[in-house]
């Protein structure tokens, strides 16, 4: 049952001089219109109606995104955060939040923030590799990062940190490196965003004239499974893996590449299953085999013909895999294995196997 609901703001590109090299954004908010408070104020009332009869809801957040909110006029911003703590001060939501550049944090920003009392500030960080961020054009070094990062920390605001895969002059290594810095730096929340090559950027021209490849969807799903698992290690919530098609801010629905899915998120959960699976069943199965149980009160000799895979009720899908790539994976490398998939009670992410003849339950 979800039990944290968004109210989700979108501030055009307002305060962002950037031109990175994967945004159009700029170019769209060139042709519309300020966000007016009435506006604002709509959208919250419009969402807070349809969450009074959700039971279960457990927090609820007002949610800038979409540019540097930090970035436009401290004016402008005390004006929007305004509206956002009537609200909170009023007992209707919990929580404000809002996502900016890492360049554009400082005690005078902070200050401001933390008298409307926002909650949750997220970084639009990308990566850690210099390179990568220049050839981005993302207009900052790292340096930068672990600087806002420390300050915000320093101010009690919830950090977030959010990444991309797949930019140029990005690599495997690099994107592990970032993982491993977020890390270090200690977010509660992060977002993964393997790169989308969408109209209208530099990115799309340089995707045409042959000077930037895309990543394949396998290769988006590889990179990102590593990262995730290194935060997700680290006890860092990733709230959201992939952009939802809503987020694709284009003209004509134009996007090259592969590395768009709908269910990209199920795709590296899924991926992260089959792998405990693959490792559970060889250690599981060789084991009985092998008769290395032979003095388990459970113990009788036998071809291991059937074992089951146990999963929580909310990981379930992920462990049969998108469209149930995983069972189709499994029935066609062991066709003569009978394959069973089972909830129980196991933490999200955890996988269990039982092995037919002795049940012996791993947990991974």
């Amino acid at each position: 049952m979800k039990t944290h609901a968004i109210i989700p703001i979108f501030i055009p590109h307002q305060g962002c001089p950037n031109d990175c090299v994967f945004c159009n954004q700029k170019k769209i908010t060139a042709r519309q219109p300020d966000m007016g408070e009435g506006e604002i104020k709509n959208t919250i009332e419009t969402w807070l109606t349809t969450l009074t009869d959700r039971p279960g809801i457990e927090t609820v957040e007002i949610a800038f995104f979409g540019g540097s909110f930090t970035g436009i006029p401290l004016e402008k911003q005390s004006q929007y955060l305004k509206i956002a703590h009537s609200y909170k001060k009023n007992g209707l939501v919990d929580k404000i939040h809002l996502s900016t550049r890492p360049d554009y944090i400082d005690e005078r920003i902070l200050d401001n923030l933390k008298a409307y009392e926002t909650d949750v500030i997220e970084l639009g960080v990308q990566s850690f590799d210099d390179d990568v961020l220049k050839a981005s054009g993302r207009g900052h070094n790292s340096e930068v990062v672990y600087k806002a990062s420390e300050l915000i920390q320093e101010y009690e605001f919830e950090l977030g940190i959010q990444l991309m895969i797949g930019l140029p002059e990005d690599s495997m290594e690099k994107c592990l490196y970032s993982a491993r810095e977020t890390v270090k730096i200690g977010p509660s929340l992060a977002r993964l965003y393997p790169t989308i090559v969408i109209e209208d950027t530099e990115l799309m021209e340089l995707y045409r004239s042959g000077r930037y490849t895309p990543l394949s969807t396998e290769q988006a799903v590889e990179i990102t499974k590593e990262m995730y698992k290194i935060l997700t290690g680290a006890g860092i919530n990733i709230i959201r893996v992939g952009l939802k098609s809503s987020d694709l801010i284009k003209e004509h629905g134009e996007i090259e590449g592969h590395t768009f899915h709908p269910a990209f998120r199920q795709l590296v959960e899924g991926a992260i299953a089959r792998e405990k699976m693959e490792w559970l069943l060889q250690e599981n199965v060789t084991a009985v085999e092998n008769e290395e149980y032979k003095e388990a009160p459970c113990y009788q000799p036998f071809s291991c013909k059937e074992v089951t895979f146990f999963s929580s009720e909310k990981w379930f899908s992920n462990m049969i895999g998108h469209k149930g790539r995983n069972k189709a994976f499994f029935a066609k490398q062991f066709p003569d294995l009978t394959v069973h998939y089972k909830t129980c009670n196991l933490k999200d992410g955890s996988i269990a196997i039982a092995v037919a003849g002795c049940p012996h339950l791993v947990v991974e």
